[in-house]
């Protein structure tokens, strides 16, 4: 219930600005309509007053809507939780584990990350969505991720009594000649007659919502896995990329030693209930975590400022080896990499084959980073910066060359 408040009484009625942008728009527009069409056909196909079955149907429809929009709005109004405004730990001595946000004016809790879009540090980040307007973080993991799983359930609900109308409506209209096949879509021939008519307009969008929600099912589907994935590992979309680049480092200078991820608990029933609980709250407060036996609070950030000394891990040069044009979703690259294209408002960039990247993050099948513009690897040069396929580049051979470490240097390291 206190839940539910949260929502109806906004701490700042700016949020409602939210509402404005294509992401919300085209999201509630999707559920809208299939929503809506879904309600219309049932009563074509199978009318909720006339037996059990068909009330059950109705009942079911309209709270795969409710649950629907109401994890949605969690997600988009709760929000992610930020770091307080100037925080810093309790322990000053503390202090030197974590890197400090100029713009917050704080430092950068463990897990946390400034967000560009927001302008604020998130607590426990893992991605800015740009469905929901609002970052993915600590407080509405579990409301964004219960949508991922509703959103795709309600779809193939709706897609089965869309394919069931248009089979039973169509069913008696057909008439087969001995080359032709006829369909009168005038008036039906059943008695008694529809409540609702459907001619050829109800036929074209019963279609057109079939093919929102089967698109839905799958790209949002997809969506809900990676997320699931993430959060049994008690991981963030953000931390498995450093958790790579950790072990990347590690294997470069041959360290004798093994990148523990901290907050994985041993167990994936343990990380599940760190982020879902029957209350609706998450474990924690967003600013300490429990972590496993042998790793402490900054063991993550310690790594993280690892990284960020070592420039050889902080850009990872890779060589385009195919063309890509740019394309949000580009179906010449790969199944996979359609269905995983990131769900960012950051933008894609067109490569060429014999171009060099600095890549500086990524997920599975994707990588973020810079173009370099001028041939030489020198700080400063004019740099193009998005998201571009990773099976269209490969590490650049010169590391194996001009990155050599003296066999002293990498014991040192």
């Amino acid at each position: 219930m206190g839940t539910f408040c949260s929502v109806i009484k906004f701490e700042n009625l700016q949020e409602l600005k939210r509402l404005c942008h294509w992401g919300p728009i085209i999201a509630l527009g999707v559920i809208a309509i299939c929503s809506t069409m879904a309600m219309i056909d049932s009563v074509l196909w199978y009318w909720p007053l006339h037996t059990t079955g068909g009330s059950v149907n109705f009942i079911m429809l309209i709270n795969w809507t409710v649950m629907i929009l109401y994890n949605y709005f969690n997600a988009m109004f709760i929000g992610p939780g930020f770091v307080p405004l100037g925080w810093k730990p309790e322990d000053s001595q503390d202090s030197m584990y974590l890197q400090y946000c100029k713009v917050c004016q704080a430092y950068k809790a463990p897990r946390s990350h400034h967000c560009r879009k927001c302008n604020r540090c998130v607590m426990k980040m893992d991605h800015h969505c740009p469905w929901i307007n609002n970052c993915c973080g600590y407080q509405n993991h579990a409301s964004f991720t219960l949508f991922l799983l509703l959103a795709p359930l309600g779809c193939i609900h709706a897609a089965f009594i869309f394919v069931m109308t248009m089979y039973t409506q169509l069913y008696n209209r057909l008439s087969f000649g001995w080359n032709t096949v006829k369909i009168d879509m005038s008036a039906a021939r059943r008695d008694p007659l529809p409540i609702i008519p459907f001619g050829l307009a109800a036929f074209a969008a019963t279609l057109f919502a079939l093919g929102l929600a089967l698109g839905t099912t799958i790209a949002v589907g997809m969506l809900f896995f990676i997320q699931m994935k993430i959060i049994l590992g008690n991981k963030t979309s953000i931390e498995s990329w450093i958790e790579e680049k950790a072990k990347d480092r590690i294997q470069y200078y041959q360290l004798d030693e093994v990148f523990v991820f901290p907050y994985d608990m041993g167990s994936r029933w343990k990380n599940f209930k760190q982020v879902f609980t029957w209350s609706g709250v998450p474990e924690g407060d967003g600013l300490t975590w429990p972590v496993r036996e042998g790793c402490h609070q900054y063991s993550l950030t310690i790594e993280q400022l690892k990284q960020k000394a070592d420039k050889r891990i902080r850009s990872v040069r890779y060589r385009v080896i195919e063309d890509y044009s740019g394309a949000c979703c580009p179906l010449n690259k790969g199944i996979k990499t359609f269905f995983t294209s990131p769900c960012t408002e950051e933008p894609r960039i067109r490569l060429q084959k014999g171009e060099f990247i600095l890549a500086t993050r990524g997920l599975r099948y994707w990588l973020y980073g810079d173009k370099i513009l001028d041939d030489a690897f020198v700080e400063g040069v004019s740099r193009i910066r998005g998201w571009f396929p990773r099976n269209c580049v490969e590490k650049c051979p010169c590391d194996a060359e001009t990155d050599q470490v003296p066999e002293g240097e990498k014991k040192n390291r």
